[in-house]
């Protein structure tokens, strides 16, 4: 029998001690070059995009694939591009930690559309603010002295 999977996952995470150094005139250029790790990987990245401070990635987990091992690929490769090609002067590096939701897939339209508008949701919501109500809405437990780097 073949394996059949579908886990869909956003997963997010910030620039270190959350930098607001990610130029937008830059950003989908890393954000195509994040997309081709996770292609990679055998798996979808339906949507790669953020702010600033921070970024979203939407993608399907090819069921070969461990979690922590794709995102570190994605931030140590995208890490070394962004260094490379100069896109962003004040980068120093990805936050050490990440956050990894999973939904179903009746989400996907509501999910692609957050991801698609996060220029405009961040207009009166901080990461902070959005990071935690992720945490809280996926009743993960986290104690707030250790929740940033």
């Amino acid at each position: 029998m073949s394996t059949h999977t579908q886990i869909l996952y956003q997963i997010v995470f910030s620039t270190k001690y959350r930098s607001k150094c990610m130029l937008k005139q830059n950003r989908s250029k890393v954000f195509a070059y994040i997309s081709g790790i996770i292609k990679n990987y055998n798996c979808h990245p339906y949507i790669v995009n953020g702010v600033e401070d921070h970024l979203h990635i939407l993608t399907h987990l090819h069921p070969t694939v461990p979690l922590a091992s794709l995102i570190k690929d994605i931030k140590i490769s995208s890490h070394s591009y962004i260094d490379y090609h100069g896109l962003f002067p004040e980068f120093q590096n990805w936050q050490n930690g990440y956050g990894a939701f999973t939904y179903s897939r009746d989400a996907f339209q509501n999910l692609m559309r957050y991801i698609e508008n996060q220029e405009v949701h961040h207009h009166g919501t901080t990461f902070e603010e959005e990071y935690i109500a992720l945490l809280e809405e996926h009743e993960v437990e986290y104690d707030p002295q250790y929740i940033f780097d």
